[in-house]
């Protein structure tokens, strides 16, 4: 009876994983416990390991062997530690039982990370600031047996995405440590994205290296303020920008001007336009003709204790004026007519 129990029993003759169903993305399988259960492995089978996997065989709990791309028949020539643990001194000859696990060290792409909520930092320029950070990375398992040990056990299948949460909350921690103890400015970090994704990648290495992992690459697409901060810095820097308000006026009214000019005769828009030229250049004149009166009082009363300036004088100036588009015509030859009355 025990011979034909034997003779019946189905032993594993081929070893290999396809990864059908391991799709990419958070479904992407990183690890895979190769169905054993109560079959042997028979001595001989062979054990196939495709590009971008590593096999290991695990038996009673201890890492055994660990075989890269390759196709190897299981003998004791192949297997030489699993003959060690087992004690095979007499050769390999009967079948065996053990636990063989997958795993895929393909580059896992486009895992991505963010702040859910702003961190707190302290600039060197702005002072207390919360910021928001949103970017994405790729890693890949460079150590099955760390990674057995630490993170997939005895799981008969492990994915990404059992694995996305720790990863993203690692990343925030040591995001918010380096932001903590930086030096540099948010202007700064902001206007320098890739070497600043570069700093972090270099810091949140050690962490994906506890796990058996390897971060392949690390990108910061985003470095926002909250709305509030970011309008308050807008006006700033436009206020900045503009700094004389009132040759920043002056600018404005002779652009819209020129425009009117260009649109000359484009019905009720032009008409638009050249109103709302005429309002900001009004504007302008306005306060470059109260300045250039202001002066002129001024010279007027100091002629008055020296004699009087020449009219000629005065005409010419106004006359400049007019050239420059300060006066209009009808403005010029109002105080033209009032200067030559006093002769």
């Amino acid at each position: 009876m025990g011979i034909i129990n034997f003779i019946k029993k189905q032993f594993i003759e081929v070893i290999q994983w396809t990864e059908d169903g391991s799709s990419q993305g958070a479904d992407s399988i990183l690890s895979y416990r190769y169905p054993v259960a109560d079959q042997e492995i028979k001595n001989g089978a062979q054990l196939t390991v495709r590009e971008a996997q590593i096999a290991l065989f695990v038996n009673e709990g201890k890492f055994a062997d660990q075989f890269g791309p390759g196709h190897y028949p299981l003998t004791t020539q192949t297997l030489p530690i699993m003959t060690y643990l087992k004690n095979w001194d007499k050769g390999f000859e009967s079948p065996f039982k053990s636990d063989v696990y997958y795993f895929s060290t393909r580059e896992q792409l486009d895992q991505k990370w963010g702040t859910p909520q702003p961190l707190a930092i302290r600039d060197k320029e702005f002072g207390p600031l919360r910021i928001r950070a949103f970017g994405a990375y790729s890693y890949k398992l460079v150590d099955p047996k760390v990674f057995f040990t630490k993170v997939a056990g005895t799981h008969e299948i492990y994915r990404v995405s059992d694995l996305e949460g720790q990863l993203r909350s690692g990343v925030l921690t040591q995001l918010g440590s380096v932001l903590g103890s930086s030096q540099v400015a948010f202007l700064d970090m902001a206007t320098n994205q890739q070497l600043f994704a570069d700093h972090l990648k270099t810091a949140m290495t050690p962490f994906f290296q506890t796990y058996g992992l390897e971060l392949v690459t690390f990108m910061v697409e985003s470095l926002s303020l909250p709305e509030e901060v970011q309008a308050y810095l807008d006006k700033a820097s436009s206020m900045r920008l503009v700094g004389d308000m009132g040759k920043y006026t002056q600018f404005q009214a002779a652009e819209a001007l020129g425009s009117a000019a260009k649109n000359e005769g484009g019905g009720m828009a032009a008409s638009g336009v050249g109103m709302g030229a005429g309002v900001a250049l009004g504007q302008a004149m306005a306060g470059a003709l109260a300045q250039n009166l202001g002066s002129q009082n001024q010279t007027a009363g100091t002629a008055t204790s020296t004699g009087g300036e020449d009219p000629v004088k005065t005409l010419e100036k106004l006359h400049g004026l007019f050239k420059a588009g300060v006066l209009t015509e009808e403005e010029f030859n109002t105080k033209k007519k009032e200067i030559l009355g006093k002769l």
